[in-house]
Parts: C-alpha cells; sequence; structure tokens
C-alpha cells in the first residue's frame, strides 16, 4: 500500500511538472497567407500588385516578445516568392530569414511554413518580398512586437496603434522594371509616394485613414517600405514625439517632422490636442531635384470642418537631416525587451577587434549597369549560401572572403560579379565603416543583429575619426543612412551565428549587387548556438535530392 501511494505521489508530481513545461511556453500564433495578384490604381492607373490575403499593402502582424509566430504563405503567383521580416533578428535561426543567400524560394502554386520568435525584441518593423522586384508591386506590411505586460514602457498606454507605410511607387509593372534593370538601366524617378498604399487627393474628399479621440494619445508607427527614395513625413499642425526606432527606446523629444529613410521604422506619439477637425499626414520626397508629395486624411471623432489645404513644408537638403539623424539617443534608463535598462550594456567600453570598411561603388560589367561593395556585385548562386554552407559543399558554390576589409581606391574601381561572404568570428566585437563617395544618399541594412550607429560624417573615414562617436547612448538599430560623400560607422558585437545579409535598402541597388552576406560560425557546432536546418526547409539548387544531415550542432 505504501509503495502504491509513493508511485501515485511520483505520477502527480511528473503531471505537474508536465503541466509547468506547457504552460510556461512562449504562446503560439497561426496565420494563413494567401499571395496572389491583383489589380490596384495606387496612383490611379489600374495595374497589377501583389496581394496577401488580398490585401495591399499586407496584413499587419501583431505579436508580443517572444511569442511563436507561425505563418503558413501559399505562393499563388506564377514565380517563386519569399518573404524576410525586415529587424527580426531570429537568434541562432537564419533558416526563418527570407533571403536567397539563406532559403530556397517558395516554388508557384505551393505552399510554406515559417515559424520565428521575435527573442527579447520590441519595436517597429515591416515585411517584404525578397524575390525579383517584387517588392514593387507590393508584398509588404507592418510587422510590431509589443513589450511584455510585466516590462514597463517609457509612455502611457495609448488609446490605439496606428501603423503608416509610407513609399515610392511607380506605375511600371514590376516585371517591366526588372526588365529594366537586366538590361543595364536604373528605374529612374518614381511616378508617385503613397501612405498605406494610397494616394490622397489632397481636396477633402478622401476617406479618413484614421480617426482620433480629442484629448487622447495614439502610437504611430511610420515605416518606409519603398524601393529608393527617403521620405519626410509630418502631420498638419501635431507634433510627433518620438519614443522608439528600430527596436529601441529613445530620449524622447518632439518633432514637426521626421525623415524615414528607406528600410527605416520609427515609433512615435501623437496627441489629438488641436481643434475637432480633419488634418493632413504628409509625405514627401527628400534629395530629388523635384518634391513629389502625397497626403493622407486623419480625422477627429465629431470633430466639424474640412483640413487646411496649407499643407505644411518639408525641410532642404541633407544637412538638416543629418542634424535630425544626431538628435537622437538611446533612452540609457528604460527597460528593453527585458526588465533590465537598454544602457545596461556599455558597448563603448568594449574593444573593437576588428574593422571593416564598405565602400559602395557603382560601374558597368559588360555594358550593363552594376552596384558594387569594394569591387565585388553580389550574385545570388542557385543554391542558396547557407545550404551550401551546411551540407559541406561551399567549395562548388563560392569563396570566403573574396574582399579586403580596407579596400584601396584601385580595388574599388572595377567590379566583378560573383557571390560575396565574408567570415566573422562568433562574439567578436566589429567596427564596421560605410564609405559613400557618391552624390546620392544610401542607407544600409544588416539582418540578424541590431547595431549602434556611432557616427555620420562628411568626409572619408580614418581611424582618428573615432573621436567623433558617440560612445555612451547611440541608438541600437538596423538601419543607418549614408549621406552624399560621408561615412558612417557602426559598432556590434556577431554573437548571432547564422548567414546574414548586409544590403543595400535601395532595391535596385540590392537587385544589381550592392549587398554581401556575412558567415557567423559556432566554433563547437553546438545547439546552444545555433539551430538545425528544419525539417520542412526547401531544398533547390545542388542539395534539391540530398538528405539532410544527421544533426551537425548537436553538439554540447
Amino acid at each position: 500500500m505504501r509503495g502504491a501511494k509513493l508511485l501515485a505521489a511520483c505520477l502527480y508530481l511528473a503531471a505537474a511538472a508536465t503541466t509547468l513545461v506547457v504552460q510556461a511556453e512562449d504562446p503560439y500564433f497561426h496565420h494563413v497567407w494567401n499571395v496572389t495578384y491583383g489589380t490596384a490604381s495606387p496612383l490611379g492607373v489600374p495595374q497589377q500588385v501583389i496581394l496577401i490575403n488580398g490585401q495591399f499593402p499586407g496584413p499587419n502582424l501583431n505579436s508580443t516578445s517572444n511569442n511563436n509566430i507561425i505563418i503558413n504563405v501559399f505562393n499563388n503567383l506564377d514565380e517563386p516568392f519569399l518573404l524576410t521580416w525586415n529587424g527580426i533578428q531570429h537568434r541562432k535561426n537564419c533558416w526563418q530569414d527570407g533571403t536567397p543567400g539563406t532559403m530556397c524560394p517558395i516554388p508557384a502554386g505551393t505552399n510554406f511554413t515559417y515559424h520565428f520568435q521575435p527573442k527579447d525584441q520590441i519595436g517597429s518593423y515591416f515585411y517584404y518580398p525578397t524575390t525579383a522586384m517584387h517588392r514593387a508591386a507590393g508584398g509588404y506590411g507592418g510587422l510590431r512586437v509589443n513589450s511584455r505586460l510585466l516590462i514597463p514602457v517609457p509612455y502611457d498606454d495609448p488609446e490605439d496603434d496606428y501603423t503608416i507605410l509610407i513609399s515610392d511607387w511607380y506605375t511600371t509593372s514590376h516585371t517591366q522594371l526588372k526588365k529594366f534593370l537586366d538590361g543595364g538601366r536604373t528605374l529612374g524617378r518614381p511616378n508617385g509616394v503613397l501612405i498605406n498604399g494610397k494616394q490622397g487627393k489632397g481636396d477633402g474628399s478622401d476617406a479618413p485613414l484614421f480617426t482620433l479621440k480629442p484629448g487622447k494619445s495614439y502610437r504611430v508607427r511610420i515605416c518606409n517600405v519603398g524601393l529608393k527614395t527617403s521620405l519626410n513625413f509630418r502631420i498638419q499642425n501635431h507634433k510627433m514625439k518620438l519614443v522608439e526606432m528600430e527596436g529601441s527606446h529613445v530620449l524622447q523629444n518632439d518633432f514637426d517632422s521626421l525623415d524615414v529613410h528607406v528600410g527605416q521604422c520609427f515609433g512615435t506619439i501623437v496627441t489629438a490636442n488641436q481643434e475637432p477637425k480633419d488634418y493632413y499626414m504628409v509625405a514627401s520626397s527628400r534629395f530629388l531635384k523635384s518634391v513629389i508629395t502625397t497626403t493622407g486624411l486623419l480625422r477627429y471623432e465629431g470633430g466639424k470642418g474640412p483640413a487646411s489645404s496649407q499643407l505644411p513644408a518639408g525641410p532642404v537638403g541633407w544637412a538638416w537631416s543629418l542634424n535630425q539623424f544626431r538628435s537622437f539617443r538611446w533612452n540609457l534608463t528604460s527597460s528593453a525587451a527585458r526588465p533590465n535598462p537598454q544602457g545596461s550594456y556599455h558597448y563603448g567600453k568594449i574593444n573593437i577587434t576588428r574593422t571593416i570598411k564598405l565602400v559602395n561603388t557603382q560601374g558597368k560589367v559588360d555594358g550593363k549597369l552594376r552596384y558594387a561593395f569594394n569591387g565585388i556585385s553580389h550574385t545570388d548562386p542557385e543554391t542558396p549560401l547557407k545550404l551550401a554552407e551546411y551540407f559541406g559543399i561551399t567549395d562548388k558554390v563560392f569563396k570566403y572572403n573574396i574582399i579586403t576589409d580596407n579596400p584601396t581606391a584601385e580595388q574599388t574601381k572595377s567590379i566583378k560579379i560573383e557571390p560575396n561572404v565574408i567570415n566573422i568570428t562568433h562574439r567578436t566585437f566589429i567596427e564596421v565603416v560605410f564609405e559613400n563617395h557618391e552624390k546620392s544618399v544610401q542607407s544600409w541594412h544588416l539582418n540578424g543583429y541590431s547595431f549602434f550607429a556611432v557616427a555620420v560624417e562628411p568626409g572619408t573615414w580614418t581611424p582618428e575619426k573615432r573621436k567623433n562617436y558617440n560612445l555612451l547612448d547611440a541608438v541600437s538599430r538596423h538601419t543607418v543612412q549614408v549621406y552624399p560623400k560621408c561615412w558612417a560607422a557602426i559598432l556590434l558585437t556577431f554573437d548571432n551565428c547564422g548567414m546574414w545579409n548586409i544590403r543595400s535598402e535601395n532595391t535596385e541597388r540590392r537587385y544589381l549587387g550592392q549587398q554581401l552576406y556575412v558567415s557567423v560560425l559556432s566554433p563547437e557546432k553546438s545547439l546552444r548556438d545555433e539551430y538545425n536546418m528544419p525539417e520542412t526547409s526547401l531544398q533547390c539548387g545542388l542539395v534539391k535530392s540530398t538528405p539532410k544531415p544527421a544533426n551537425p550542432y548537436a553538439g554540447a
């Protein structure tokens, strides 16, 4: 009898432990997305666009830190398709990153299920297609990661949360734009600017995009999801309090307008403290010879009266934009996605182990336009780089480190087309310098990480320029802009194993080679550092019919 009681007690404890494990697991959220072509008229001209569940732009993806996000994507297009989650770090899991260097595209008429977690992340992001020139047809949408309830945020709970996607737009189809690039020419000037997929008439007849209650405050997330144009965003008669930037809480300052470069997202608080009526949101191009502008209507609940036809003017010149960048500061006292303060990580006291200078160049190869980093214009092989590495056939697909860390002027004059992959040692603290010798503004992004954007300065970078770095409260983010004839420096620890993309957010530059991949390998080949390739991952190229390796990361 005593043994039976002991056995019953053990079974009860085991059952209780099992229940605790289930309860402690982060929640799962399932989505089914059907990707199709449709017809829309963003600029008044009917054209083919890419819809997700019938929507253009696609649905907003709303999540919380550590949620498991499951998205079953059905590709109903007539060509392969792939989505990336811009700014989501995919810790130890580049298998879900959605770039051609890490994943096989989803073949037409089939489906693939993404599974990822925004581990220890909060903030404003977006997703978009990385295949062909699909981004020029849509397929993008907002992605927000909310803070967990027990972790405070440095502002009062807003009345509501709105996402604003601003973008340049072409009336030419994405297939024709691709033919332009493949033929060696640029995309040229965009035909217009959109706010959430629409161009406002500006005559007061537009339906309001958002309705505000007088006296209430709202979270307004602003992302530039366009192809190549920096945009300025402003709201008639309203201040925008900047509270978050690409996953980091920032010191809160009020802005009349914000320059949002391609690939960037800002989180603001807007208070409905003006006369109850209609107001215009305005998005206009920056750094073009002639300004392109659009509007979206903001309406006060119960308000009377149309919006003023006098639109707030946008800034002029890139010096204004540089000064705004310098005003952004990390909030050192606010909690991050974890209970500890953001500023508890003293990045400025860590010794730099390696400096990589990336010089953007352009030129012609066989009479066709190409863009490059340090003289190498990247091309995606049929076998994704990560799969070649995982299956042990890198020698058949690409070579590591074909660019130098500090290129000479001679090395950047000519351009060669080949896969561009560099090795970086796991957990090393690296300085990356983007040097722009051109007359246009550049925007750069790094997948899998956030970095400290410590400086953007005119001229040419030298080691002596480090004295100008912000080593205390530079914002931790995933994009940085570089103004004409300027350089930018970022600092980060490469502690996330995988194959990660550094790219121009200017889509034509990325498509024509201005990107590279960083391979960060686990020295111990341990699941502690990187997950094995999921059983459901697609295989293509040289590994299409090859059995998966047996747990290559099964070390301690």
